[in-house]
């Protein structure tokens, strides 16, 4: 059974129909989809049982259609279904009908009569409606035409700006701009500074790294740290259960009971934070494993992920911006580690960063960057940087690692 959108029909009889079904037969939705197919001298139709365009009276209700036998006056009932067949249009022209005596269609043409078949552009189109269209159509049209003028008068005042900006700063002090709003992004997330420190300690302070609740939730775990042997350290190296910087430290544990624990837990938190710096989506309760204590692992997902919406569901992500904020937890917490000097190249490997991001994160952390050759954990022809953390603070500078760009003739 058929519907026309525009019209009714005058003449059923003149009308010839082509039915099209999917090919997939074996999928349970596809094999039930149709396009009918109606073709007249002016015009071509088309209707399907599918997509945004399909009728809901075909979902509510079932419709038959009854086939009576005149000679034995019985009727065959069939299943069907309504199509609602529309106007196939080419393109971006808009097609028009006439009300022709002829034409098998009795068309709702009020305004345009007496016609032929007529193909109208975009622009014609408008002009059409400015002459012969509705009030909502030539409010439509005005609204197209106002917010078209609107952007070109943005995108010209823009431009204007643009230009102007560039005479009076140049394009150098504009570059120097771009690198100084990189580092203030990466400062976002940076352990609290304190700049009126009397002592490197109370820059990036202990108990902002760590709380003392956290710190003595790591008594336990560190406990492998505190009291590992040098055949063990083998092990783990051969094995590369840990990152670098934590193997090479282990073999410098201090013989103090007191020291050695506090530099055994401060290396299993590192350690842990590194890895945590792997992960990207978090799809396990305790992404780090049971060993790790509960209010470590909320520590980790509150600070150091991001909340995203994935199918419907919240995922907490450890995105481009977080691994930054963890590289700089790392970054103080090797300081502190370190008597406030460490070795960036072996934390830059351990947290698979490229040089010039992890420069721009101890820079942005006010470290000076010096070079050294031959340390201990890398090869001896593999230049080190070191990151030294000393007061005065520096001034924060741009990043000098912008390329230069090539002069232009």
């Amino acid at each position: 059974a058929v519907r026309f959108s525009n019209g009714r029909l005058q003449r059923p009889d003149a009308m010839r129909f082509t039915v099209y079904r999917n090919r997939d037969a074996a999928h349970p939705r596809k094999k039930h989809r149709r396009i009918l197919v109606s073709e007249t001298e002016r015009l071509s139709y088309v209707g399907n049982n599918f997509g945004s365009g399909v009728l809901k009276c075909n979902s509510l209700c079932r419709y038959f259609i009854g086939v009576l036998d005149k000679d034995s006056g019985q009727m065959e009932v069939y299943n069907a279904e309504i199509f609602n067949m529309q106007p196939l249009l080419s393109g971006r022209k808009i097609l028009f009908l006439t009300t022709a005596p002829h034409f098998p269609l009795r068309c709702k043409v009020s305004l345009v009569q007496k016609c032929v078949l007529i193909c109208f552009s975009l622009a014609q189109m408008d002009l059409c409606i400015e002459a012969f269209g509705t009030s909502k159509q030539k409010r439509a049209l005005n609204s197209r035409r106002m917010n078209a003028v609107g952007n070109d008068i943005l995108n010209t005042a823009v431009t204007k700006a643009a230009a102007n900006i560039i005479d009076a700063k140049g394009v150098t002090a504009l570059i120097q701009d771009v690198a100084q709003d990189d580092v203030q992004n990466i400062s976002v997330f940076l352990p609290p500074c304190n700049e009126d420190a009397d002592k490197p300690e109370n820059v990036y302070k202990f108990e902002d790294i760590l709380s003392p609740a956290e710190y003595e939730a790591l008594r336990v775990p560190a406990a492998v740290f505190v009291n590992i042997t040098p055949e063990e350290i083998t092990k783990k190296t051969e094995d590369k259960s840990h990152c670098s910087f934590v193997l090479e430290e282990l073999k410098f544990l201090p013989d103090d009971e007191k020291r050695r624990d506090h530099k055994a837990r401060c290396l299993w938190f590192l350690d842990t934070l590194i890895k945590f710096s792997y992960l990207k989506a978090i799809k396990k309760k305790h992404p780090m494993g049971p060993e790790c204590p509960h209010i470590i692992s909320r520590k980790l997902m509150k600070n150091f992920t991001s909340l995203t919406y994935n199918n419907g569901s919240v995922q907490n992500l450890v995105s481009a911006s977080m691994k930054a904020k963890i590289t700089a937890y790392v970054i103080a917490l090797a300081l502190h580690i370190n008597n406030f000097q460490t070795n960036l190249t072996i934390l830059q490997n351990d947290m698979k960063l490229q040089e010039s991001r992890m420069m721009d994160i101890a820079k942005a952390m006010r470290l000076k960057v010096s070079k050294a050759k031959g340390l201990l954990g890398l090869e001896n022809d593999q230049n080190h940087k070191l990151g030294t953390l000393s007061l005065p603070l520096p001034v924060q500078k741009a990043s000098g690692n912008q390329q230069k760009r090539r002069k232009m003739n």
